[in-house]
């Protein structure tokens, strides 16, 4: 096995690999071997034919093809073998040289390499500080979720629609006095601010009272699905046919008890604000981390190559299509419901991918660069850990790592122990508030043209 390796511009590196004459014959009649079930020739039984009979009647080129697939991947992997030092990060793009019987098959392979980083300043880096106190709107908020997790709907009868309102109306609409498809229903549920119909169909209803017809007028937006009524002023004649709202309970004590092991309603809010604390330092942890993360970044240089970002854009993109199969959703009905195409929606993927390949190796060079160990005990404590969240017991588990996995492991285990060496070392600053700014006449009139995300629903 011979190994040639040529280095690239853009960490790209072209290997040249060659595999002995014999090792060529050896693919060759294992192609045939596989082929010949599919051939047959006169005076012969199918898969009886000799394989120099069938290389003299269809050329010796007939199993070249197959016998290239069967050796490449093989050959491929004994020269990685033989070269320890190169870090492959991405497929190989194959480009067969030579390939005649009697001959060593070479083919090149054209990789991409791991990039070095140039480290910029890693320890100290400065990042706003984030509030995790809980405030008093956040835990009234959270509170009246409950209460409306908890309300009961009843009918109104004795007023008008007001917003909020749960209503059911008839409804059928008109342009240029015309009725058109898909604009007429009948006891369909609206939720009044819910903006489920197209912009200011909704605000007309307020004020309507219980089955007394009304008309409301408003304009189809221009990207409106239905390319006829895009862009098209219509009325609609409307009946209200119920009135409902959500009436909610008393914020007390019983409310309290009745929703949570607490007695009182002070102990109550006690404990959501702990909990809002609780999840505000949480998620401002991890805030820290990638603030850090991408100011490192910031101040980094390294060059990926192309084909390495490709890569990790593809996993990323299978192991997302793989959660969706979990809940039950097809990759193609993805692309159906939200417009997009493969190609786009590898793009879309795109810069996740690169922050991921960026951050993973200003972390790993982190590690080189503080000599990063990891002791026994922390393998073992990690093992224990893994062991406990898939439910198995630890000498089975111990059985199942290889070589490979553990190595993957510590990996992880440095990588991790690089994190909470940059947090730590981090300086936290509280951000100035800033000033809302003043919307001027031009900015208001462009708000309230701003077209609503939803349109009018078809009758089922």
């Amino acid at each position: 096995m011979g190994l040639q390796v040529e280095k690239l511009e853009k960490n790209m590196a072209k290997l040249t690999i060659e595999a002995s004459a014999e090792e060529l014959g050896k693919a060759i009649e294992k192609a045939y071997q596989k082929n010949k079930g599919k051939m047959s020739i006169p005076g012969f039984r199918k898969g009886k034919v000799p394989q120099q009979m069938l290389e003299k009647m269809y050329g010796a080129e007939i199993f070249y093809e197959d016998a290239a697939n069967i050796l490449i991947p093989d050959a491929y992997e004994k020269a990685l073998a033989e070269e320890k030092e190169l870090e492959i990060v991405s497929q190989p793009k194959i480009d067969v040289v030579q390939l005649e019987k009697g001959k060593p098959f070479i083919f090149t392979a054209e990789v991409a390499l791991k990039p070095e980083v140039a480290l910029g300043k890693y320890k100290g880096v400065s990042v706003e500080k984030m509030d995790t106190e809980a405030t008093d709107e956040e835990v009234m908020a959270e509170i009246n979720k409950e209460r409306e997790s908890n309300g009961r709907t009843i009918s109104v009868e004795d007023r008008a629609v007001q917003d909020g309102d749960m209503t059911v109306i008839d409804f059928e609409g008109f342009t240029d006095g015309v009725a058109f498809d898909g604009g007429k229903g009948e006891n369909y549920p609206l939720t009044i601010g819910s903006n489920a119909f197209i912009p200011g169909f909704e605000a007309q209803l307020i004020g309507a009272k219980l089955n007394e017809e009304l008309e409301v007028n408003v304009t189809f937006p221009e990207e409106y699905q239905a390319e006829e009524l895009a862009g098209k002023p219509a009325m609609f004649k409307v009946t209200v046919k119920e009135i409902k709202e959500k009436e909610l309970p008393e914020l007390d004590d019983e409310f309290a008890s009745e929703v949570s092991e607490f007695d009182t309603l002070e102990e109550y809010k006690a404990d959501v604000k702990k909990n809002i604390g609780e999840r505000k330092e949480k998620e401002a942890k991890n805030k820290k981390e990638d603030a850090v993360i991408e100011a490192i970044i910031a101040d980094s240089k390294m060059d990926i190559p192309e084909p390495m970002l490709t890569t990790q854009t593809r996993q990323m993109a299978e192991d997302y299509a793989q959660r969706l199969q979990q809940q039950g959703l097809s990759l193609e009905q993805y692309f159906q419901f939200t417009g997009l195409t493969g190609e786009k929606f590898l793009e879309q993927m795109k810069p996740a991918a690169e922050k991921r390949i960026q951050s993973r190796l200003v972390l790993e060079a982190i590690v080189k660069a503080e000599d990063i160990k990891v002791t026994d005990e922390e393998y073992e404590a990690e093992l224990a850990k893994m062991a406990e969240n898939y439910q198995m017991e630890l000498d089975k588990l111990k059985d199942i790592v290889g070589d490979y996995e553990k190595e993957q492991i510590n990996t992880d285990i440095a990588i991790q122990k690089a994190v909470d060496l940059i947090v730590t070392e981090a300086k936290e600053s509280k951000a100035a508030k800033k000033a809302a700014p003043k919307k001027d006449s031009e900015a208001k009139e462009k708000e309230e043209k701003k077209p609503a995300k939803k349109a009018a629903k078809k009758e089922d």
